[in-house]
This record gives C-alpha cells, sequence and structure tokens, in this order.
C-alpha cells in the first residue's frame, strides 16, 4: 500500500495537529506502560494487604530462594602474574592478533609485571582482567590457566 500526500495535504495535516491539545497529540502506546505497571502495583498491594488481614498463605510459609553460590576464583585481584608463553602463543587470543611468528612486541606479558585488576566466571572459564605495569597498553582478559602466579613484582623504572 502506497501513500502519497501532496504538500498542502501535509501542511494542513501539521497545523491541525499544532493545534490540538498537547496532552490529546500524545501517542497512545508511549502512555501505556505506565498505566500497566500502576496497575499491578495496585494489584499487589490489594493481594499483600488481603494477605496480612487473613491467613497466612503457603507462600509466606517457604524458605526464601537460595542465593546463587559466590565462584571461588583462582587468583584474587592486586595478585602479580606472568603470562605461561606456550599457552599462549598456542591459544585463540594470541591467533586472533594476527602476529607474525616470532613476535617480539609482547615480551613483557612473560615477565613479572603483569597485575590481576578484575576476576570473573564467564562461559568458557574464568578470566582474569590483568593491567601491565610500565607498559602503556590497555589491560587484557586473559584465561587464568594460561596466568602464573608471581611472588613480588619485577619491574624497575628507568
Amino acid at each position: 500500500m502506497a501513500f502519497s500526500a501532496t504538500l498542502s495535504q501535509l501542511s494542513s495535516l501539521s497545523t491541525i495537529s499544532s493545534s490540538l491539545p498537547i496532552s490529546s497529540r500524545r501517542l497512545p502506546h508511549r502512555s501505556l506502560p505506565q498505566f500497566t505497571v500502576k496497575a499491578e502495583a495496585e494489584k499487589e498491594k490489594q493481594s499483600t494487604q488481603g494477605k496480612s488481614d487473613g491467613e497466612a498463605s503457603p507462600a509466606a510459609t517457604k524458605t526464601p530462594k537460595t542465593l546463587p553460590k559466590k565462584p571461588v576464583y583462582s587468583m584474587k585481584k592486586g595478585q602479580i602474574v606472568r603470562v605461561e608463553k606456550e599457552k599462549y602463543l598456542n591459544s585463540i587470543n594470541y591467533l586472533s592478533v594476527g602476529h607474525p611468528p616470532f613476535y617480539k612486541g609482547l615480551d613483557y606479558i612473560y615477565e613479572d609485571r603483569g597485575e590481576v585488576l578484575d576476576l570473573r566466571v564467564f562461559e568458557t572459564g574464568e578470566y582474569a582482567l590483568v593491567g601491565w605495569v610500565g607498559i602503556p597498553t590497555a589491560p587484557a582478559w586473559l584465561p587464568t590457566d594460561m596466568l602464573i602466579k608471581c611472588e613480588k613484582l619485577v619491574y624497575e623504572r628507568m
């Protein structure tokens, strides 16, 4: 279905709509969520008042929902780490950046100067956000199985 309107028809529509009060110009679908939220809140309020007035419902006697367990991380924030070279060179992380074989620009990640900034468990496993001390690069999310814990930071400012 094609719509064609002349310029005079469009201008007459704009003058009609501008003469209407603002409340009637609102689109009905924009105000619907507000009314449904208010209606749901009123229903919930009425149901809780009814339960408090009468007997305790079976839902109120149930035990509260158990929260998901917090993950146990293999490392902690602030931990000094380095990347295991063999695991990194065979990983998708290395292959995805497209460096040529024997690329030397990343040698600093194999030194004891990485610091764990954050830890997360994603669908593919546990990852650590690692930033490197003294290197002006963005931190990187790396799998914790390719990181080696270190005792202390080995870095001397030049």
